[in-house]
């Protein structure tokens, strides 16, 4: 069996670990390692992690790394031909780890896997990442009743990395999740660099787990508004291809400037300028980061996900 290594990325997350770390030693496939990273917790996480769990390998950083660098310290330090990045407030189902892995072992031009990742209540919280020609990106079937629409293998642009499978091959060609994002549009910005890369992701839906969204940085906090905000718009820049981010100039500078008047009027006026007025002095850098893109994939084939309806990733 092919060794997958998991990568639990923690941050003050005490109370979530003992659910997330039970549902990992009953998987039914067992050739796996479990990698805890934490980001310099407060909580007393590691020494829960240290009394309760000597099968897991912790990681100590001193101090936070964000999801980005923390999971990369994480993966950088994995045995495993398979890498699962795993939110600290998830719960897998047994067959998660088997029912990802199957379509990697099957299609070597499969770098990564999405699973279904399911709210506490049961509705959907990702079936995979869409894109926009605005430079949005979202969870697909976010917050819609778990109603069997989402029931079908299929690829889709990419995987949430919140519960993902990643192919350690592809990671080495085009690189780790990007540090300078921190949170938030690292796995859009992996996803897409994958993709023009020339690898392909599959949708798993038997590979079920369950998430507390927003359990470390919180829905709609003032964290996720300005690193989400702030890398909708790096990921465009580095990433589209050129011919899309000219064309989708109208559609990127007309949703950012939307939004805030939208996030002034729910009192976090000064989060959204902050993140915009940071994202345009970052434009320099990301250009420079563009030209190392492993680019091999032509328009079309990126053009095929691009959808023109600019909704917002719910944060």
């Amino acid at each position: 069996m092919d060794v997958v290594s998991i990568v639990v990325l923690n941050y003050n997350g005490k109370q979530f670990l003992d659910d997330c770390l039970t549902s990992i030693a009953a998987q039914s496939y067992r050739d796996f390692e479990v990698i805890v990273v934490d980001n310099a917790s407060t909580d007393g996480s590691v020494e829960h992690l240290d009394a309760n769990y000597p099968w897991v390998r912790v990681v100590r950083n001193k101090k936070n790394l964000g999801f980005a660098g923390g999971t990369n310290a994480g993966i950088r330090q994995a045995n495993g031909e398979f890498i699962v990045t795993l939110n600290n407030d998830t719960r897998a189902d047994s067959r998660f780890l088997a029912c990802l892995v199957e379509p990697m072992r099957a299609h070597a031009d499969v770098g990564m896997c999405a699973s279904k990742m399911l709210l506490a209540d049961g509705r959907i919280n990702s079936a995979g990442i869409c894109i926009s020609r605005s430079g949005a990106a979202w969870d697909r079937g976010m917050f819609e009743p778990d109603l069997g629409q989402y029931d079908a293998r299929e690829e889709v642009f990419g995987a949430c990395a919140g519960a993902a499978l990643y192919r350690k091959e592809m990671l080495d060609e085009i690189g780790l999740f990007d540090e300078d994002f921190f949170l938030y549009m690292e796995d859009v910005d992996l996803a897409f660099r994958a993709r023009l890369a020339g690898w392909n992701c599959i949708y798993v839906p038997e590979a079920k787990v369950f998430h507390h969204h927003g359990g470390t940085a919180g829905v709609g906090s003032d964290l996720s508004v300005y690193y989400g905000n702030r890398n909708v718009i790096w990921y465009a820049i580095k990433d589209f291809p050129t011919r899309l981010l000219i064309t989708s100039l109208p559609f990127i500078i007309a949703r950012n400037l939307a939004l805030i008047p939208y996030y002034a009027l729910r009192g976090q006026g000064r989060v959204i300028l902050k993140s915009k007025v940071d994202a345009l002095k970052g434009v320099t850098k990301m250009l420079r980061k563009r030209r190392d893109v492993v680019r091999r994939t032509n328009d079309s084939e990126i053009g095929r996900f691009v959808k023109t309806w600019s909704r917002m990733k719910r944060q």
